[in-house]
């Protein structure tokens, strides 16, 4: 089942959440941390968003299964006057075990939804070029705009270059 999680629940889902991060760094997913990090950063990663949470400006969805919290993916909205009609897709992880099951897909779906109903036109992400998440967002009609070699250090540390995508809604041109 996926829930956007509200400002009362997010914080009960904290942990899970944290724990999911872990995995996604462990198992190679370049989403922003290196190697070695670990529930007590990720959970304090994840706390510092609430406030986020609270104020609308990040919806926070979670597919939960019977054993806790298989995947996420989050919305953060662009954050200036000129840019209301545009977001961007941030942290899309599923658990290494629950990989290969088309969570990613249905997480993903979810957010557009989400996004166009609340009048969102243009949607933006960024991945690692050749990643799981790269042929994803291919396959699921976003648009590459560019490749940034050396953008960004993967898990491990070394640099990899990143894919810019962007995908347009509803009336978006």
């Amino acid at each position: 089942m996926i829930e956007r999680l509200t400002p009362a629940t997010f914080p009960g889902a904290v942990p899970d959440l944290a724990g999911l991060l872990v995995d996604a760094v462990a198992g190679g997913a370049s989403v922003g941390f290196l190697a070695g990090f670990d529930r007590p950063a990720a959970t304090a990663w994840w706390q510092a968003r609430a406030a986020a949470v609270a104020d609308g400006s990040l919806a926070v969805w979670v597919h939960r299964a019977p054993h806790g919290i298989t995947g996420t993916i989050s919305l953060a909205d662009a954050g200036k006057p000129n840019a209301r009609h545009r977001a961007e897709v941030v942290k899309l992880a599923v658990h290494r075990a629950e990989r290969g099951r088309g969570l990613g897909r249905e997480l993903l779906a979810v957010a557009e939804q989400h996004a166009a109903a609340s009048g969102i036109t243009l949607l933006l992400l960024d991945t690692e070029t050749d990643s799981p998440a790269d042929h994803l967002y291919r396959s699921a009609g976003w648009q590459r705009y560019g490749i940034v070699p050396d953008y960004a250090a993967g898990p491990g540390g070394e640099l990899k270059p990143c894919s810019f995508y962007y995908k347009t809604l509803g009336a978006g041109r």
